[in-house]
């Protein structure tokens, strides 16, 4: 297995719903679900960016109005939802506004 390149510093914003799962095939992904509009979803912005910026995980930014497809796929009922992806696999899911502690503590759970 190759050593897996250096997650982004910044949050990733998905363009191409195709491109999902090869962004979340590998290593620790953290996938926030989110519009534009959403009070709690922007709250948890600085949070997301200190995630990004401070963990070896990836984060994918998703806005569900442009990607109602993929929100479908992955039961988004409301927002912010947020999926842990570790190996390619969903490895947890938090719906709500939640902590940098909480989502740091999330990604080091599925990264030991």
């Amino acid at each position: 297995m190759s050593s897996p390149d250096a997650a982004p510093a910044e949050p990733i914003q998905l363009t191409d719903p195709d491109a999902f799962d090869d962004y979340v095939a590998e290593g620790v992904v953290l996938v926030d679900f989110y519009a534009d509009w959403c009070g709690p979803c922007q709250m948890m912005e600085p949070a997301v960016e200190a995630v990004a910026s401070d963990t070896d995980a990836t984060v994918l930014k998703i806005d569900v109005d442009e990607h109602q497809g993929l929100a479908g796929e992955y039961g988004v009922q409301s927002i912010p939802t947020l999926l842990v992806f570790a190996g390619g696999e969903l490895a947890e899911r938090m719906v709500g506004a939640q902590t940098e502690d909480a989502l740091a503590d999330s990604i080091a759970e599925h990264t030991a």
